[in-house]
């Protein structure tokens, strides 16, 4: 699963903003109500699997309960 569908399928109910900008030498930022929370250009590396997802739910999400999918 992708950064976008890790995000969207477990914190749609609190993200308002979601932004993932893609580009020309291999761009890869997460930006989220304004605030980046990933760039591959500042790690110099592509996110691991799930790691968007906990960046995420460390700094925006704790005691915040995941989507319950009915």
């Amino acid at each position: 699963m992708g950064a976008a569908s890790d995000l969207l399928n477990n914190y749609q109910h609190v993200i308002e903003t979601l932004t993932f900008t893609t580009g020309s030498k291999g761009v890869f930022d997460v930006t989220i109500d304004g605030e980046i929370l990933y760039s591959k250009a500042d790690t110099g590396r592509h996110a691991d699997p799930g790691e968007v997802l906990d960046l995420f739910t460390e700094r925006h999400a704790q005691g915040v309960s995941r989507y319950a999918k009915t």
